[in-house]
Order: structure tokens, then sequence, then C-alpha cells
């Protein structure tokens, strides 16, 4: 696949969901690459966040219809992965958004 620094494509971080979820359970939520595979989505957590992964989830999003003037088309669909860390790890980075 790609590398390890690439299949991380953004966090997910302005949603209510998500930030109960990392308060409460230690799970993550980030956009990544369409053909990541969940080792590969472990790997680069672990790497750039130097943490322990218990578990990954992966689902794809579907695009919704949009409008732009009259015109109708669909955004585009896109990877989500849920990742929960062991105990007492946490993502430093995440804590001070």
């Amino acid at each position: 696949m790609k590398a390890l620094d690439r299949v991380l494509l953004r966090p997910l971080i302005l949603t209510e969901k998500g930030n109960r979820m990392r308060e409460d359970q230690s799970t993550y939520l980030f956009e990544v690459a369409a053909e990541a595979t969940k080792v590969e989505i472990r790997q680069a957590v672990e790497k750039l966040f130097e943490v322990k992964v218990r578990a990954v989830h992966t689902m794809i999003v579907r695009g919704k219809p949009a409008r732009l003037g009259r015109r109708r088309l669909t955004k585009p669909s896109w990877k989500k992965a849920i990742v929960t860390l062991a105990e007492g790890s946490k993502i430093e980075y995440f804590e001070t958004v």
C-alpha cells in the first residue's frame, strides 16, 4: 500500500460523538485512505503517536447528495477508522485541541 504516514488523512475531532468516545472509551476517529487495511491503520497510529492500539474498526461513509445551482451531484465516499487504544494510552495531540 502506501507509506504509513499517508494512511491517516485527518483526525475527526469536530463531532460530539467523537468527543464522547475519546473521553469515555479512549477511542479516536480518523479519515483514512480508501485502500488502507486495518493492519496498516494500526501500524500507522502506533508509529505516529507512539501508543498501543487494542482494536481497529473501519467503515465506508457513503457520499451524500448535494446541489450546485440546478445541478445535482453526489459528494465522494470516504473511509472512516475507529481506533480503540489500550488501557492507559492516550494521544496527546487530541488533548490539546
